[in-house]
């Protein structure tokens, strides 16, 4: 509980009923009236206060009062991924962020349990392509038509189809337009696999390359298995 003290505002205005009456009917030429006049005034407030004391009461203390520093709550922080160094990626993975949290959104907001498991899958598929090219920067040319186009346009087709069910109404335009989404989602599913498969491309190569070789080796130093048969 806070204290709150409320000063009364009778003795000065009693105080001032004094000198009004000294200014009216009493002669104020010397400072001997005005001395009067002061003594007369101190000795009304000392009586008014007497009569009407000042009122103390207790109310409820509220956290700003007892908290000065809780009067504005902290603003939580923002959590940042951490900078890579390179300002391209930054951006890359901003908007990864940024495309990841649309993701979720709109998979709240569709209830069709068979869009719901594809945007599952894009997000996973997105976070994977655009954690290859972190690791592998060099691949970033690579992924520009997919982060320029097809990422932003399956979001803006997902947003049409949240937006058109929405509507609550059964229509031509609305029925056919979610139809078609529902359809291309298919071949947009299909994309994404096919464009995290491309990152690995010259990594499987490398590694067919590095087979063959090997083969090579084997069969000239007579390790392959045909021919450790045919010698035993």
């Amino acid at each position: 509980m806070a204290k709150v003290v409320k000063k009364s505002v009778v003795p000065i205005y009693a105080v001032a009923v004094v000198w009004l009456i000294f200014g009216l009917f009493l002669p104020l030429y010397r400072p001997l009236h005005y001395a009067a006049a002061a003594g007369a005034s101190l000795a009304v407030f000392l009586i008014a206060k007497a009569i009407w004391p000042d009122r103390s009461f207790e109310t409820p203390e509220t956290a700003k009062d007892s908290d000065p520093q809780a009067e504005v709550p902290p603003k939580a922080e923002e959590k940042k991924a951490p900078s890579t160094g390179n300002p391209e990626l930054d951006a890359l993975i901003q908007d990864r962020d940024r495309a990841v949290s649309e993701m979720r959104r709109l998979n709240d907001a569709i209830e069709d349990p068979t869009l719901s498991a594809q945007i599952d899958h894009l997000e996973e598929i997105t976070k994977k392509i655009i954690a290859y090219v972190v690791e592998h920067p060099q691949k970033l040319s690579q992924i520009r038509k997919f982060m320029n186009y097809y990422l932003p346009t399956t979001l803006k087709l997902l947003n049409a189809y949240d937006r058109m069910g929405s509507a609550g109404v059964s229509g031509t335009n609305i029925d056919g337009t979610m139809g078609k989404i529902e359809t291309m989602m298919d071949t947009v599913t299909k994309a994404f696999d096919k464009q995290l498969d491309a990152l690995f491309g010259d990594e499987a190569l490398d590694i067919s390359t590095d087979i063959t070789v090997m083969e090579n080796l084997l069969a000239q130093e007579g390790l392959t298995g045909e021919q450790l048969r045919s010698e035993s």
